[in-house]
């Protein structure tokens, strides 16, 4: 028996809106892959940068994606709040995500998205750096966010084989299914150890409650 197509969520009225929130996994590929090429083209050719400049650049800009996309993940995407533009924001960011994670036509970011992000985090960078620094330096910062969006994507789809896949793939599970507020680091838990956020913690109005709880408690013997 064929399986049945996938179902998505949703998100808009809107039907040309709506084709936009869904995307092939090879888009954020097609999208970046010219760009970053042409910025590292353009340090290698145009400034003159060495292999080991390069290198040093690479680093520094693979490790600040992965610091950004832990904080995106756990300040940005999961905000909560009682507004209703704000719940209905979110949850076409993210929460249609968590409502439906098998969906295979949203687990990498729309390019609409993608590059107005990315036009905020150059700009930052151009501020911080200037034009020749922040070229080299973004294009590894996009390479990273380009392993996130396939991590992701080849998390909810395919079984890995290493260790290391077992243990991202598991903890991103944990995150969906039983650990909501925890385990924010998709592409890699480093930042979750550092914050101590491999579990949750009782949030700050259940902290409150418990309190009042034992306070009364106390009173009552």
């Amino acid at each position: 028996m064929a399986a049945r197509p996938h179902v998505s969520i949703r998100l808009f009225e809107n039907p040309f809106l709506e084709r936009l929130s869904h995307v092939h996994p090879v888009t954020p590929f097609v999208v970046w892959a010219p760009i970053v090429s042409y910025l590292l083209y353009r340090s290698i050719a145009l400034y003159e940068m060495s292999a080991l400049v390069l290198g040093g650049i690479a680093v520094a800009g693979l490790f600040v994606w992965s610091l950004t996309e832990y904080l995106l993940h756990r300040f940005l995407f999961h905000i909560e709040t009682e507004h209703p533009f704000g719940k209905r924001f979110f949850f076409i960011i993210h929460g249609n995500h968590h409502a439906d994670p098998q969906d295979p036509t949203r687990l990498v970011m729309p390019p609409v998205a993608g590059l107005a992000l990315g036009a905020i985090f150059y700009a930052l960078f151009y501020l911080v750096m200037g034009p020749v620094w922040t070229q080299p330096f973004f294009a590894f910062f996009i390479i990273g966010y380009l392993i996130y969006d396939y991590t992701h994507y080849a998390i909810h789809h395919f079984r890995p084989r290493t260790a290391f896949g077992k243990k991202v793939k598991q903890s991103h599970m944990l995150h969906h299914y039983s650990m909501h507020d925890a385990r924010w680091g998709v592409s890699s838990p480093f930042w979750d150890h550092v914050f101590g956020t491999m579990e949750e913690r009782p949030r700050r109005n259940e902290v409150r409650s418990e309190a009042k709880s034992v306070g009364q408690n106390a009173d009552s013997h």
